[in-house]
């Protein structure tokens, strides 16, 4: 059961056209109450000048970031879709768009070029600290060059991109002064061959994030997608907390985002269904263990999580980077070994300033 605290609610609504935004002020609340108020759908910022209005009012600016590995066949078609939206809010939603490239090998840099976005490779961001450890690192990497007031990050290899990936998950951050983070929900199907089973999708947030934060981090139960690629902050919020690398980099952010500014100040928006790239369960379970990694590092250094530490190891164990995985081939069994590193970056503002 989920423990029920004292909250203070100030009833407060914005309207846009016919459709009201809840707006009210959570002190402090549970998932439950949190999810009441705090989840919205991307109609009720469909207006697209409208929101463009409320950015101008605002005085805000928005760099979007797309990493990117291998997705030249999506990455251009995501590209076209967010210069629409500018074109139908007839102002710019987004003030840069930026693609932090893999260096991938099928073309992805030249395609994200060609359709008019900034290309950053991720190992010549910040290259004296070596080669890019992966999707997090990537992501951290690209706060040094964005210049938005506002930083989104979208997945770049989703097939059927549609243009509320971008105005929704924008809407409550600029229509809700107490928001400050913005995490994309939806609907993912999971298609095998001709067959599709409309909520297969997603199976390392159901079997592994979820569980974990019912038992650790209940605050964020509410949260529909935990490790959904979509999610917008403020610029500052984001240079103001470490990044971890690799597939542990939602995991994370979603920790350290409710310890930085609490559960109120986050939201999460219904956009529909999405549908991205499948990966083979073998690899699944190396991303499971990556936010495993995630949760139990944040967890010791919570004091939630002590060691006995055992002088016949080399280190700790929340430290290993090696993954056993055994498994069963046509031909016999098999011990694979993955390496998989874990490096935590630092808030990007005392890097800064240095």
């Amino acid at each position: 059961m989920l423990a029920r605290q004292a909250h203070e609610i100030r009833l407060a609504f914005i309207t846009m056209g016919d459709i009201r935004v809840d707006n009210r002020r959570i002190e402090s609340a549970d998932a439950a109450e949190w999810f009441k108020h705090r989840s919205y759908d991307y109609r009720q910022f469909s207006d697209l000048q409208e929101l463009a209005k409320r950015k101008r009012e605002l005085g805000l600016t928005v760099s979007l970031v797309l990493p990117s590995r291998n997705v030249a066949d999506t990455v251009g078609g995501i590209i076209d879709e967010i210069h629409a939206v500018n074109e139908e809010a007839s102002s710019s939603i987004v003030d840069q768009i930026m693609v932090v490239d893999a260096d991938s090998e099928d073309g992805t840099a030249e395609v994200a070029s060609r359709h008019g976005a900034e290309v950053y490779s991720e190992n010549e961001l910040m290259s004296y600290l070596g080669g890019a450890h992966g999707k997090g690192d990537a992501m951290w990497r690209s706060l040094a060059v964005a210049r938005g007031d506002l930083v989104m990050y979208v997945d770049a290899d989703t097939r059927d991109f549609k243009p509320q990936f971008v105005y929704g998950i924008l809407g409550p951050i600029l229509f809700v002064p107490q928001v400050r983070y913005v995490k994309a929900a939806y609907r993912r199907p999971f298609r095998s061959g001709e067959t599709v089973e409309e909520d297969g999708g997603g199976r390392v947030t159901e079997l592994t994030t979820k569980p974990l934060f019912n038992l650790f981090y209940p605050e964020l139960t509410g949260f529909v997608q935990p490790l959904a690629g979509e999610f917008v902050a403020d610029r500052e919020l984001f240079n103001s907390i470490p990044f971890l690398t690799g597939y542990a980099v939602e995991t994370g952010i979603m920790i350290d985002v409710l310890k930085q500014v609490g559960l109120g100040a986050m939201a999460q928006v219904d956009l529909g269904t999405r549908q991205n790239r499948h990966q083979p369960l073998r690899d699944l379970s190396r991303m499971s263990y990556a936010v495993l990694r995630a949760v139990a590092r944040r967890l010791r250094e919570e004091g939630r999580l002590v060691q006995q530490q055992d002088p016949g190891l080399p280190g700790s164990l929340l430290q290993f980077s090696d993954y056993l995985h055994a498994v069963a081939t046509p031909d016999g069994l098999k011990l694979q070994e993955h390496v998989e590193e874990l490096v935590e970056r630092p808030p990007m503002a005392k890097v800064l300033r240095v």
